[in-house]
């Protein structure tokens, strides 16, 4: 039954979800391992900040689970890795699932498992990977109500963002997006608009699947803070965040500023005071 994982996911009162993303381990880049180079503190300190989940690895949710009470983060599981970030690329790149990803979600006792969808400029064979990663794994979530986000991820050609950068363009995303929700979403994890003021058409675009909008690169507190006010506003189920939580100089302090906004809809302004204080 997903509804009764769905219900430790998503916030009892708003009906929202604030995930702190800090599996970028997985990935296999130096750069992403800022703010997490000592996993169980980084850990540690957003479970007593208290998202309503943070997102995690196999090899590194038991960290979370292992803490006492009932009242921590629930776990997102994510269950593919891919070599798709690089600023060199290598020669072949790949999405591969865990084997058996919905039974050690399970053993984990994971509220959700996570699976990335690329659109990659000149890479259709990844596309393809994550495709029949979803098809592996939907009869799974479904078999065992276990919820099914997918992650559907546009980016830049390589040699032009030199590097891992999405793309905003809703002409691409909400195709994508689309895709993901026929695919058997149960939630959406989407990347935001360029143009924040359209992303109600990415809300449209999933029906009624929720979507949590992704956090992306690190940018300036007020940016963040302006953009996720706007997402809410224009009816995001939640935000998925990851560096601009983890790599703060204050990532408690961040947290709670987020879940202001998430959950009592508060301002830009008032969260920064709360960032602040």
């Amino acid at each position: 039954m997903k509804s009764a994982r769905i219900n430790r996911l998503f916030n009892q009162d708003s009906n929202r979800c604030f995930d702190v993303a800090i599996d970028h381990g997985f990935f296999n880049e130096y750069g992403f391992l800022s703010g997490i180079e000592n996993i169980e503190k980084a850990i540690a300190t957003l479970v007593e900040a208290a998202p309503d989940a943070i997102q995690l690895t196999v090899g590194q949710a038991p960290i979370l689970q292992d803490f006492p009470g009932r009242h921590k983060p629930s776990l997102v599981l994510r269950t593919d890795v891919a070599n798709v970030y690089g600023k060199d690329l290598p020669r072949a790149l790949f999405s591969r699932m865990i084997k058996d990803p919905v039974e050690q979600a399970l053993r984990l006792d994971a509220t959700c498992v996570v699976v990335n969808l690329f659109r990659i400029p000149n890479q259709p064979e990844v596309t393809d990977q994550c495709i029949q990663n979803i098809l592996d794994i939907k009869p799974e979530c479904d078999r065992y109500g276990m919820p099914l986000m997918i992650e559907p991820l546009v980016f830049q050609p390589n040699d032009k963002a030199g590097g891992y950068m999405v793309d905003g363009d809703l002409q691409k995303i909400l195709p994508l997006v689309r895709q993901a929700v026929e695919l058997g979403a149960d939630i959406i994890k989407a990347d935001p608009t360029d143009d924040v003021k359209v992303y109600h058409k990415v809300i449209e675009i999933s029906g009624r699947i929720p979507v949590l909008v992704r956090g992306g690169g690190k940018a300036p507190d007020e940016e963040i803070l302006q953009r996720t006010e706007a997402l809410i506003q224009q009816g995001a189920a939640g935000i998925v965040y990851g560096r601009n939580v983890i790599q703060h100089p204050n990532p408690a302090g961040m947290t709670r500023a987020l879940m202001a906004i998430v959950h009592e809809r508060a301002t830009a302004v008032h969260a920064a005071k709360l960032l602040q204080s």
